[in-house]
């Protein structure tokens, strides 16, 4: 995380060209401003270190390490290329002080695709796979449902991005997802075949 923010404060501080303005659409005008939401903002940043929590075997985190890193790679070489960043609404963020530390530090720029939202469904997908294997119940994996939801609702109700930044992010977080657990070997399984390596004949 430490090397991901060094590298997106560098990329936010020093694009290739101005950055375009990603434009608003109506489903944008019906996310009400939710100052509440930077609770679920926040979140992000421990959610995302569940699936690691959950996952067993060096190799096997090193390999979730490679492509969450690639995810992060591939949005901020396009922040870098592409520059975009939210429009400017008619919000005194003066009165919101939370709200107006984040714009001060984040300003309105690498914007799309939201590498919040990038982040929060990779992990998401990855924790429902994992919570399967362990046999978690059903009502864990709703949650974990309802925390991806929140946290692609927060990004948007705080006015952070727009649903076209939601859409990009959630498109990139689903495909890193996908590419990393379609040959991703079931815990079970590679439980069960070392305790048959480690059983004398």
């Amino acid at each position: 995380m430490v090397l991901f923010f060094q590298a997106y404060f560098w990329v936010l501080h020093h694009p290739s060209r101005p950055p375009v303005e990603v434009p608003l659409l109506a489903i944008d005008h019906w996310v009400p401003f939710t100052p509440a939401a930077i609770y679920a903002y926040g979140w992000l940043w421990i959610y995302v270190s569940l699936p690691p929590a959950l996952i067993v075997g060096f190799w096997a985190l090193v390999r979730y390490g490679v492509w969450i890193a690639l995810l992060c790679l591939v949005c901020l070489t396009i922040f870098w290329l592409w520059p975009t960043q939210t429009p400017v609404f008619d919000i005194d963020w003066s009165a919101h002080p939370e709200l107006a530390f984040l714009k001060g530090l984040d300003a309105a720029s690498n914007a799309c695709p939201s590498l919040h939202v990038g982040a929060a469904v990779h992990a998401a997908f990855w924790l429902r796979h994992l919570l399967r294997e362990i046999g978690a119940p059903g009502w864990l994996r709703a949650l974990n449902a309802l925390q991806c939801l929140a946290i692609v609702w927060s990004t948007m109700a705080i006015r952070q991005h727009v649903f076209l930044d939601v859409l990009a992010g959630a498109a990139a977080g689903l495909l890193f997802a996908w590419l990393s657990l379609r040959r991703w070997r079931p815990l079970a399984r590679a439980t069960a075949v070392g305790a048959s390596r480690a059983t004398p004949l």
